[in-house]
């Protein structure tokens, strides 16, 4: 959440204001039975993340990030790849997620691998483009 903060508003994150982000935007529901929050690994080491959060038919992408150092090494895909079989798995026959203007690379990530734009499905403070992917 710090380099999301600091992205944003293009400065050192100010005391507090990655608390204040975290509960602005809380993750709690990412677990069973509402949702589920899949990490990655390099070896030992924590590398990257993406939830999922459960909807009527469909699923949501959240919080979808890969660790600076393991950057440009098929994680992102990788992590993507898991989440849309995590989704299939419990009947899902999409994912939508929607990002930021910019997260630049993560809507290269998207775009790449089969999401295409939708128009707003949710209307987050954060939210300016929104994507969709068919699952079946």
């Amino acid at each position: 959440m710090t380099e999301m903060v600091v992205r944003y508003h293009h400065r050192p994150a100010l005391p507090g204001e990655v608390d204040a982000a975290l509960v602005e935007m809380p993750s709690d529901d990412l677990t069973y039975p509402t949702g589920l929050l899949l990490l990655a690994h390099h070896g030992a080491e924590p590398a990257g993340c993406a939830g999922l959060r459960w909807q009527p038919g469909w699923a949501e992408l959240t919080r979808v990030y890969v660790r600076p150092p393991h950057r440009g090494a098929g994680g992102g895909a990788a992590l993507l790849a898991a989440a849309e079989d995590r989704a299939r798995a419990v009947g899902a026959d999409r994912i939508r997620l929607d990002t930021r203007d910019d997260l630049v690379e993560a809507r290269a990530l998207y775009a790449r691998h089969g999401y295409v734009e939708i128009p707003a499905y949710s209307r987050g403070p954060y939210a300016e483009h929104w994507f969709e992917k068919r699952l079946r």
